[in-house]
């Protein structure tokens, strides 16, 4: 039985993305572990301001109903895989935005990425780390990065992610250190309301 809720959350919103195609790769690949019960979160779904709440979430909650509906989606789940466009040298503007409008719902919860595009997103990737750890994530050490020979194979329908064996043994090695880190920090946290109840 899966114990653990962990969202795939798909990082770009632009007509024609490639992020669907990891967002699905690394989908179907987590749920081959029976501890996971994982779903797409798809910004798409949340079509949100950029940020403009007059206090950070960390202060108080949004007065927007569809952001109340991030957050609750966000406080929901266990951990967290994102897809990481690159654009500039960072990540998408849209994915920026929706980890600004939570906090606490991000707290002691496990980060993976994996990305994609000229240099397999590194950079991307390396900023999402520094806002993860701001938010009170654990990013993982280990990523997926689809560079541009494969990027540009996949796009163009000649391969399929799942038949790239490297990108598939990165892939399942994030995984592995990514579930980890999930039930080490879910009994971390279960600890913590039992001992906040037993306080009360």
């Amino acid at each position: 039985m899966a114990e653990l809720k962990i969202g795939i959350v798909v990082g770009s919103t632009r007509e024609g993305r490639f992020a669907d195609k990891p967002a699905n790769w690394i989908r179907d690949l987590a749920q081959q572990r029976p501890e996971l019960d994982v779903e797409l979160v798809d910004l798409r779904d949340y079509p949100m301001p950029f940020f403009e709440d007059a206090t950070s979430p960390a202060y108080g909650p949004s007065p927007n109903k569809l952001v109340q509906a991030w957050q609750a989606k966000v406080a929901s789940l266990d951990g967290y895989i994102f897809t990481a466009a690159e654009y500039n040298h960072g990540p998408t503007a849209v994915l920026k935005n929706a980890l600004d409008y939570a906090f606490k719902e991000w707290n002691n919860k496990p980060a993976a990425f994996v990305g994609y595009g000229g240099v397999g997103g590194t950079r991307a990737v390396e900023q999402l780390r520094l806002h993860a750890v701001e938010l009170e994530m654990a990013p993982i050490r280990n990523a997926v990065h689809i560079l541009l020979p494969d990027f540009l194979a996949v796009r163009s329908d000649e391969k399929a992610l799942s038949e790239i064996e490297h990108l598939n043994t990165g892939a399942n090695a994030m995984l592995d250190q990514f579930t980890w880190w999930a039930k080490a920090l879910k009994a971390a946290r279960s600890r913590d309301e039992v001992e906040a109840a037993r306080a009360a």
